[in-house]
């Protein structure tokens, strides 16, 4: 068994991958996890009770007895368990922290025969036994054997020519209130959401589409704060709708490829390329899943 902890959309190509290859997978996530590419994120059961990416599904649980159930007909358990108790209770043979904050919240060797870390607040050799390269470019997905991954430069990879303005963040903490879709084709300065804080029940002025919205001319602007597109693109990435945002929380994600408008539905190069340097480590150590060895 392995047990990777988060299961955002960097996550679920790792855990795709490990499902593909027979691996007996258990994902552990938070109880509010803040996933902007929803549509490839498994961690979106803790909300719907299930995640379906690339015909993969993935199932919420409560405990061991439904996980074996959920085993048993070929779907992916989730569990809510941010400090990660169940490691200790379940010994499995390998712990993947996929949960990319940037920093390290508790995972360490002795959690597992085998310790994998993706991206940079980790020390490889350390904190845990490996670390795969997150930073976009030549040394994506590569395994590192001693020492951390490159440090995190708060900036986008470039993609399409845009770096930092792919990434939309919160102007202001309080609800949103999203009215576009993820694979949304949005103009530059569009309206994407509004987000308020004494108006749990704002209504989008006339000719605005809402997920849970009503429509009403009457209604301005000054009921929230705006969010609006920073460039002509895809909508690749947003936040779930009613959540609750703090100011300066990364809520949406535009791809400036028209073209790519179809990948919103599948897992990133990027994850698919980390995805293959946790595999790599894990054959190389003898653990195997169910159709491989």
């Amino acid at each position: 068994m392995i047990i990777v902890r988060g299961g955002g959309d960097i996550a679920t190509g790792t855990i795709y991958r490990l499902y593909k290859c027979g691996y007996k997978v258990l994902i552990l996530e938070t109880d509010h996890p803040t996933a902007i590419r929803r549509k490839v994120a498994f961690c979106e059961a803790v909300y719907d009770g299930t995640s379906v990416v690339e015909g993969v599904i993935c199932r919420r649980v409560s405990d061991m007895e439904e996980c074996h159930r959920v085993w048993k007909n070929s779907e992916i358990p989730l569990m809510t368990d941010p400090e990660g108790e169940m490691i200790g209770k379940l010994h499995p043979e390998a712990v993947i922290d996929a949960i990319l904050a940037k920093k390290n919240l508790g995972t360490n060797r002795k959690m597992a025969p085998l310790t994998i870390a993706l991206g940079p607040g980790f020390c490889a050799g350390e904190d845990v036994d490996y670390v795969i390269e997150t930073m976009r470019g030549h040394r994506l997905g590569r395994i590192i054997e001693s020492g951390p991954a490159i440090p995190n430069t708060g900036v986008p990879g470039i993609i399409g020519g845009y770096g930092a303005e792919r990434v939309i963040h919160a102007p202001a903490a309080g609800t949103i209130h999203v009215c576009v879709h993820i694979g949304d084709l949005v103009e530059k300065g569009q309206l994407l959401a509004i987000i308020t804080y004494d108006n749990p029940e704002i209504i989008f002025p006339a000719g605005i589409r809402g997920d849970a919205t009503q429509t009403d001319s009457r209604a301005q602007m000054s009921d929230g704060h705006p969010v609006t597109a920073t460039l002509t693109g895809v909508l690749r990435g947003m936040i779930r709708d009613g959540f609750y945002v703090k100011k300066g929380l990364k809520i949406a994600d535009i791809d400036p490829r028209i073209e790519e408008r179809e990948n919103c539905d599948t897992i990133s190069d990027k994850a698919g390329c980390i995805a293959g340097g946790v595999l790599e480590v894990l054959v190389s150590h003898g653990v195997y899943g169910n159709t491989a060895g």
